[in-house]
Formats: structure tokens, C-alpha cells, sequence
């Protein structure tokens, strides 16, 4: 029955690839992302991501990739963006760096549909972590996402991922907590809930050559 249970999520995942690309879309804000391992010759690999976002709209809260640093091209439109303590505004033909280890965040600052066209290096799990935080996104009520489903993916991605709010140290104490409580609730059972690891299979890989 698990197996089972594990096609049908690996078949539904299987819908959001299309032409090499891993797709995700907030039901919510409208931001679509697109992304993809990309693997030279010799076996290196970056995430390249492609992604768009509605005007007026959020992106992501505060956040720090430890491991990965993004940059990005502003294709089309205005990105704001928060980069440490520093806010500024890139319009297209201009780009912009996230390092690895800063707390930053980003948004649309135009009228216009902002679109983005950027990589992660090296690879880690962001492709993942995104899936995860996607669906549990999509999940639930605009702006009231699951807890329990969110505190998953969080400490599992504990290491790697981190939401600058609430602070570190807290979310070290309380979402173990939550987890618990979760499990003892049945949250966790099967493999189809929202954000579960084996229905989080990150973005598909393709040589470079054929990029």
C-alpha cells in the first residue's frame, strides 16, 4: 500500500515537469518558478531557476541559504530586494547577487509582471526545500499555511534553509514541539501530505549540452 501511495505522488509530480523543468506555482501570490540541475562535463551541477512574479506581489519572506548563493538577471520589470540591511531596486537588464549565508529577500517593486532569470551554486536542496514550501503554501488559506506541515520542512531543512523569523534559536526549541504533537496527530502517516520528503523530488537533471 505505501508503494503504491508513493507512485501516485511520484505520478503527480511527474505533471509539473515539463520539457526538462521543475514548475511551481503560488496559488496565492501568482509567483511561478522553473527550475533545473544543470551538470557540465565534469559532473558539477548548478540549479538554474527561471521565475516570475505578478505586479505589486511578494516574494519570499526573509530568509538565508547557508550553502547556496543565487544571482539573477531582471528580465522584464522591477525586483526589489533586501540584501542584509540593504534594500535596492534592479530594473531589466540589471542583476542581482544573494551570498550564501545572508539573510535577504525579494519582491516585485513595478506595475509590471517582473520575471527573473537567475542560478543557485552549487546545489544543495533548494529545489526541494522550494517544492516542499510550495505545497504546503498552496495547501492552505492565503497567508495561514499549516504549521505543521511548514515546521516539517523547515527542521528537516534545518541545516541548510532558514526563515530569518522567528529567530533561529526559537525555532530550534518549538519546532521539535510541533513535530511531536504532529505526529501524535497522525499528520505525518502515509507519503501524500503536503511537503512530505518522498513527494519532494527536486528538479530534474540535464547536461548541459542539451540546456
Amino acid at each position: 500500500m505505501n508503494l503504491l501511495k508513493i507512485v501516485i505522488a511520484l505520478l503527480r509530480i511527474s505533471r509539473t515537469i515539463m520539457d526538462n523543468f521543475l514548475k511551481l506555482e503560488n496559488r496565492h501570490t501568482g509567483e511561478i518558478l522553473r527550475m533545473r540541475r544543470v551538470r557540465d562535463a565534469g559532473g558539477q551541477s548548478v540549479l538554474t531557476i527561471d521565475g516570475s512574479l505578478p505586479p505589486g506581489a511578494k516574494g519570499p519572506p526573509l530568509h538565508v541559504h547557508f550553502h547556496e548563493r543565487e544571482e539573477g538577471a531582471v528580465k522584464a520589470g522591477s525586483l526589489g530586494a533586501q540584501v542584509g540591511n540593504e534594500k535596492i531596486v534592479v530594473p531589466a537588464g540589471g542583476t542581482a547577487v544573494f551570498p550564501a549565508g545572508t539573510v535577504h529577500a525579494w519582491w516585485n517593486a513595478g506595475n509590471d509582471l517582473l520575471e527573473l532569470s537567475g542560478r543557485a551554486i552549487p546545489v544543495v536542496d533548494l529545489d526541494r526545500y522550494l517544492q516542499a514550501i510550495f505545497a504546503v503554501m498552496n495547501a492552505g488559506p492565503s497567508g495561514r499555511p499549516s504549521l505543521f506541515y511548514l515546521a516539517h520542512v523547515l527542521w528537516r531543512h534545518r541545516d541548510t534553509q532558514l526563515l530569518a523569523s522567528p529567530p533561529q534559536a526559537v525555532q530550534r526549541i518549538v519546532f521539535p514541539l510541533i513535530l511531536f504533537v504532529g505526529r501524535m496527530l497522525g499528520k505525518y502517516r502515509g507519503t501524500s501530505w503536503p511537503g512530505s520528503p518522498e513527494s519532494c523530488t527536486g528538479a530534474p537533471v540535464v547536461d548541459a549540452v542539451s540546456a
